[in-house]
This record gives structure tokens, sequence and C-alpha cells, in this order.
């Protein structure tokens, strides 16, 4: 009696070993295949973040931020650039709120609305495009921009263009 107890303890415990060593080399496998599609979706991702980085050095060429030439050219007027920026930048959208016609914009506005400018990119020391819109007809500007002697900030109007309305 004694030898069967121990036998079917022996073939229990076999059985009990067999069964971890299966199970534990199914949840191996299924860990390995995980890693695996991580490890790819990684290197996905560092190929997707190159090919993005290229693409916003790319589009950031024409840029006041990273034009040296442009930041030197502020600073040997005496210029903190870091305020200059957003001082021309206000300055533009202080505009919106002439009264009447935009003083910039040459189209009319459609009826109950008024034409604003929306957004502004600095190209360099001397140019800027902007876009506008009355929330119906929208266009682009290019603009230039000069700092006179007397600190006074000077908006001109070379180019514009309205989309034309479908």
């Amino acid at each position: 009696m004694k030898q069967r107890i121990f036998m079917y303890l022996f073939v229990f415990s076999l059985l009990l070993a067999l069964f971890m060593y299966v199970n534990s080399k199914r949840l191996l496998e299924i860990e390995k295949k995980k890693i695996e599609i991580t490890t790819n979706q990684i290197e996905k991702y560092k190929d997707s973040l190159v090919t993005i980085q290229d693409d916003v050095l790319d589009l950031s060429h024409f840029n006041l931020e990273r034009n040296e030439d442009a930041i030197s050219y502020f600073e040997n007027k005496g210029y903190n650039v870091a305020e200059l920026m957003p001082l021309i930048k206000d300055e533009l959208y202080k505009l919106n709120e002439a009264k009447g016609q935009h003083p910039i914009i040459p189209y009319a506005s459609s009826e109950g609305r008024r034409m604003m400018i929306n957004t502004v990119k600095l190209l360099n020391h001397k140019w800027i495009i902007a876009d506008f819109s009355d929330g119906e007809f929208w266009g682009e500007l290019f603009l230039t921009y000069e700092i006179t002697d007397s600190n006074e900030l000077k908006f001109n109007l070379v180019e514009s263009f309205l989309y034309p309305f479908n």
C-alpha cells in the first residue's frame, strides 16, 4: 500500500512537472513573440521619428527662429530677438482690431463679418507670410516689415490672394 502511494505521488509529481514545463514553454514563446513585435515597432517608430525630424528641419528652413543671419541682423541693431518676434506678431494681430476695413488685407469681407489675420509666420528679418479669413472667404498675404529708427514697426503688403469661393 505504501509503495502504491509513493508510485501515485511519483506519477502525479511527474505529470505536474510535465504540465509546468509545457505551460512555461508556451508562455516563453508568447513573450518572445511580444518582444519581437515590440522590437519591430520600435524600429518602425525610430525610422518614423528620423523622417519626421527631417521634415521638421526642412519646414523650418524659412523661419526666423532658425535663420542665423536674420537673428544676427536684429542683434547687431541691439534688439532681443526672443522679445522682438512676439512683438512683431502682436502688432500684426492688433491690426485686426482696427475699425472698418482691415488696414492690410485688400479684400472686403462678407456681410456682417470682418477679415482678420489668423496665422503669422516670420520668414526672416524682412518678410512675413500670413493667412486671413472672415469665416467664409480666406486667403494669404506676403508682407515686408521694417523697424524704423524711431522703433516704429511698419508693414508693407507685397502680394495677396483670395482663394476662389466654390
